[in-house]
C-alpha cells in the first residue's frame, strides 16, 4: 500500500472515529426533548431550507433510507412537527416542510445541542484547530464553508450552524 492511500486511510479512520465517538456522546445527552437524533437530524434539514421538500429531496441531506423516512416522516407529521402540503408543480406530489411546533422543537433542542457540540470540540480543540477542521471538513464535503470559502461543487446545501 503507497503511503499516500495509507495516509487516506488513517485520515478517513480518525474522522470516522471521532464522529462516532462525538455522536455516542451527544446521543447520551439528556437534550433532545422527546426526540430521536434522527428525527432532530429531519427538523434541522427542513428548518435549513428555503422552502418545503419533497420526500427524495430531503433525503439527500440525511443518513436515512427512504423507506426509512418516510416512515419518521410519517411519525413527525402525527405528531404536529412536520407538515405536508400539495406540490403545485406536481399533483401527485407532496412537499414537506416544518409546522410551527416544529419549527420551535427544532430551535429549543438545536440550542442545545449547539452548546453541547461546542463544549465538546472546544475541550480537544484550539480555536485555530477548530478553524482548520472546519475548512478540511467542508473542502471534503464539496460545500462553501461558514467563512464563504466555497468547495469543490461551491454547492453550499447545509448551514454548519445547529441551532
Amino acid at each position: 500500500m503507497s503511503s499516500r492511500t495509507r495516509l487516506a486511510n488513517d485520515a478517513w479512520e480518525a474522522l470516522l472515529s471521532a464522529h462516532a465517538r462525538l455522536m455516542k456522546a451527544f446521543a447520551a445527552e439528556d437534550i433532545w426533548a422527546e426526540l430521536s437524533m434522527r428525527e432532530y437530524d429531519v427538523l434541522y434539514t427542513l428548518s435549513k431550507r428555503p422552502g418545503p421538500l419533497r420526500l427524495n429531496e430531503l433525503s439527500r441531506h440525511v443518513l436515512l433510507s427512504q423507506p426509512a423516512l418516510s416512515r419518521m416522516v410519517d411519525r413527525l407529521v402525527e405528531r404536529g412537527l412536520v407538515q405536508r402540503s400539495p406540490d403545485p408543480a406536481d399533483r401527485r406530489g407532496v412537499r414537506l416542510s416544518l409546522t410551527g411546533a416544529g419549527r420551535e422543537r427544532q430551535r429549543e433542542v438545536g440550542r442545545r445541542h449547539a452548546r453541547s457540540v461546542a463544549r465538546a470540540v472546544t475541550a480537544e480543540l484550539s480555536p485555530d484547530e477548530l478553524e482548520h477542521l472546519a475548512a478540511l471538513c467542508w473542502k471534503l464535503a464539496g460545500r462553501r464553508s461558514a467563512t464563504g470559502a466555497t468547495g469543490a461543487s461551491g454547492n453550499d446545501e447545509k448551514e454548519p450552524v445547529h441551532a
